[in-house]
């Protein structure tokens, strides 16, 4: 088990990347409850299933613009005060909603708005929370580290939503904000523990031309493009969330409704505590293009099932696949890409691994509404597989990408390395 167990060496080897750990842990579980207090408080007030889904919608725009911009942000400020400033304005943005929420009656737009201001939030944060990464460890221990970070993010999805149903089915709406807002206090005071990371000598001003260097730069590495067009792909034509309201009415099993969201993640998590083996593993490109044709396979099979037991069991496996995929497109940005377009890269990033999964959704209930649920589901998985394992054939470079002999990730170990010998990167 010792090849596989997670490796959480970098925990114990980097205070500054320990701090920032712990610090998203905690805010992550309180930003869940929130994620599930909003669209609660919208039903309890309109009781209209349209007025909670424009939640989401409200977010996208945001989510794509200060997205872009603060990947742009990440490659020219420190990145630990910039994360730090996005995190008080988080804090900032929850305390709005328990106010609004001890109000004899509180407004919907005040919900509408705060859901956009936390989206722009989130877009500024994210890119600098990624690209902050290679700057902490060293290279080497670039995919444990990021195995963590996902693994952060998995137990948050997981047990937060439920903390935050227990805290507004047991208190109140206000109760779960507030909750919210002190896991902001003890992540920003985490956060002042770890050490400044000032931009790199390299970096630009912010300016639509930086931007645009960032694209052109991002279009110039077929190893780049194929970790985004391969996500793209299997999200857009194989994400079927939008169908789990009906797929679990379908089976009979209304109840079981939470467990089709759960069960990808807890396939995911499984990968994530058994990813010893990807800090090894040298052909990334290959690992990803499989991890994509399984998440579809396991999606084609789920929409086949009759049985609840099949479904989730196919749900987890895709899960599972995905998680594969991820760690490996995740090693390819944290260890190829120079620190400075790492941010611009991470906005990009951003969009890749959000668009897709909203768009696919949009296209899995599209085409159950003139099909059925179950041609949607399956002829989703199969054209997933078919569109990904075309980009694998075509995409030489990417398909043969070796973390060993590849030009960037060869020039980035190299500096990394000289970075640590020369005590830029601080263990204990």
């Amino acid at each position: 088990m010792r090849k596989f167990a997670m490796d959480i060496s970098p925990l114990k080897k980097y205070p500054d990347f320990r701090y920032l750990w712990a610090s998203g842990f905690i805010s992550y579980f309180g930003s869940m409850v929130t994620y599930v207090a909003a669209p609660f408080q919208i039903k309890e007030l309109t009781n209209s299933y349209l007025a909670v889904g424009l939640l989401g919608a409200i977010e996208l725009l945001p989510l794509i613009f200060f997205g872009l911009y603060g990947g742009v942000l990440a490659d020219y400020v420190d990145r630990k005060k910039m994360i730090w400033a996005a995190e008080f304005g988080a804090l900032l943005c929850t305390s709005i909603l328990l106010i609004n929420s001890l109000l004899g009656e509180p407004k919907i737009w005040v919900i509408y708005v705060v859901t956009g201001l936390f989206a722009a939030v989130d877009g500024l944060q994210r890119p600098s929370a990624n690209a902050i990464l290679p700057r902490l460890v060293s290279h080497g221990d670039l995919p444990a580290a990021s195995a963590l970070m996902t693994l952060r993010w998995q137990l948050g999805v997981i047990v937060g939503p439920t903390i935050g149903g227990i805290l507004i089915s047991t208190f109140s709406i206000s109760v779960g904000y507030a909750f919210d807002i002190a896991t902001f206090v003890l992540s920003l005071l985490l956060l002042l523990k770890v050490g400044n990371v000032p931009s790199s000598k390299d970096a630009q001003k912010p300016s639509l031309a930086s931007l645009w260097e960032g694209v052109q730069y991002a279009f110039s590495r077929p190893d780049l493009l194929g970790t985004y067009f391969i996500d793209l792909a299997a999200m857009f034509f194989a994400m079927p969330n939008a169908l789990f309201p009906f797929w679990a009415d379908q089976l009979g099993v209304p109840w079981a409704l939470g467990m089709f969201y759960a069960a990808g993640t807890i396939g995911a998590v499984a990968i994530t505590l058994t990813s010893k083996w990807t800090t090894t593993y040298r052909f990334h490109g290959r690992a990803v293009i499989w991890g994509a044709i399984g998440w579809g396979a396991a999606i084609a099979l789920a929409g086949i099932s009759n049985s609840l037991i099949l479904v989730l069991i196919f749900l987890a496996a895709a899960g599972a696949a995905d998680m594969v995929s991820a760690l490996f497109r995740g090693n390819i940005w944290n260890q190829t890409i120079p620190d400075e377009y790492r941010g611009r890269l991470a906005g990009i990033e951003l969009l890749s691994y959000s668009v897709g999964p909203l768009a696919g959704q949009m296209r899995a209930a599209g085409m159950a509404s003139v099909t059925s649920l179950t041609f949607s589901v399956t002829s989703g998985g199969i054209i997933c597989m078919a569109i990904v394992g075309i980009l694998g054939i075509f995409m030489v470079k990417f398909r043969k990408y070796d973390v060993e002999t590849n030009e960037f990730a060869v020039a980035q170990r190299l500096k990394r390395e000289k970075a640590t010998s020369e005590g830029e990167i601080q263990e204990n």
